[in-house]
């Protein structure tokens, strides 16, 4: 097949982004397909035609994630000052392909705005549909579903950081508690508030997005993630970073976080586990691939978001756990992309 793999884009997970969709390329490529690597924002700004812009058995992509999340606003100036989102030729590109592998994580890329544009042109794409992308990317709008279907949620609220105090976070939520933007994930902007001298700085980490804010209960727990492929759940992986939570840093460099997979749960729990995450993920109406993040008390099991695009790296969960399914990473790029030149979306 002709793919492109969408990556990068304007995003705080662009180098995330950027990594999946290079190891993603290369993987294709390995099974034989004739592969572009476009990048969302930047496009490809010069007149080459577009068969050349599609590569077999070429030099692997290679990029490595930085520790710290990217400078948009530099990005922005490095094009001109250039805030469109949609990158030069990549319609045109997408067009010229039998399916698209979004490689995107965060805005543009897993919020469904995406999804709705290759719809609009009639493109085959890999993932969730607009719809699913939608919910799952609001992580508000995503708990009211699976709080108000009876599952598991920390209490939370949405606001405005103008309309957060630290006391209205203490009376409502209590301490500890979490401060995270409403749609990013990579856990960009996300602290844990023990406090009131670590407010400030978490109200600040959380508004450099310009998103409503959700101020959330912690809980004390194991916490899992149940990565999904096509409706059914991969074996669970439990995470338990060396220092700290797991953010940005820790998801992404090297050898800062143990993945413990398959979880040591015990059989009834380890269903109970996976037969949650599997409704969650419908009720959510996510398709093909995807992770439901959990928290396990050591009763409940307890719904923190869903990822509706999850990272394709080499520390990446979904690939982990399906290695454990006997997948390896070549097989699920493929398996991945072949869904979606038959696939319908919503």
């Amino acid at each position: 097949m002709r793919i492109v793999v969408l990556g990068g884009g304007l995003s705080p997970e662009r180098d995330v982004s950027k990594k999946s969709a290079s190891l993603i390329a290369n993987a294709l490529i390995r099974k034989g397909h004739s592969v572009a690597l476009i990048d969302l924002y930047e496009g490809i700004e010069n007149d080459e035609p577009v068969d050349y812009l599609f590569k077999r058995g070429a030099d692997e992509f290679t990029y490595e994630i930085p520790e710290e999340e990217p400078d948009l606003n530099e990005l922005i100036r490095e094009h001109g000052g250039r805030k469109e989102w949609l990158g030069p030729r990549v319609i045109e590109i997408c067009k010229a392909c039998d399916c698209v592998f979004v490689g995107l994580h965060g805005s543009h890329g897993e919020d469904g705005r995406m999804q709705a544009v290759l719809e609009a042109f009639g493109i085959r794409y890999t993932g969730c549909g607009y719809t699913g992308s939608v919910i799952a990317m609001d992580k508000d709008l995503s708990k009211r579903l699976i709080h108000g279907a009876g599952y598991k949620t920390a209490k939370w609220f949405t606001a405005y950081g103008s309309e957060i105090a630290y006391d209205r976070c203490v009376n409502e939520i209590g301490l500890p508690f979490v401060v995270k933007p409403i749609g990013c994930g990579s856990s960009c902007g996300v602290s844990i508030v023990h406090s009131e001298d670590e407010f400030d700085a978490a109200m600040a980490f959380a508004e450099r997005y310009e998103q409503r804010i959700i101020i959330e209960q912690y809980i004390k727990g194991r916490e899992i993630t149940v990565s999904i492929l096509n409706g059914k759940a991969l074996p669970i992986t439990e995470i338990i970073p060396h220092e700290g939570f797991y953010d940005y840093k820790n998801k992404y460099q090297s050898g800062l976080t143990t993945h413990v997979c398959p979880a040591e749960l015990g059989g009834v729990n380890t269903e109970r586990a996976k037969k949650i995450a599997e409704e969650e993920f419908d009720l959510l109406r996510m398709s093909a691939y995807g992770r439901i993040d959990m928290m396990f008390d050591g009763e409940d099991f307890w719904f923190i978001e869903a990822n509706n695009l999850p990272g394709m790296t080499n520390t990446s969960l979904l690939p982990e756990a399906a290695a454990k399914a006997g997948i390896e990473y070549e097989d699920l790029c493929e398996m991945i992309a072949m869904k979606a030149g038959k696939k319908k979306h919503e």
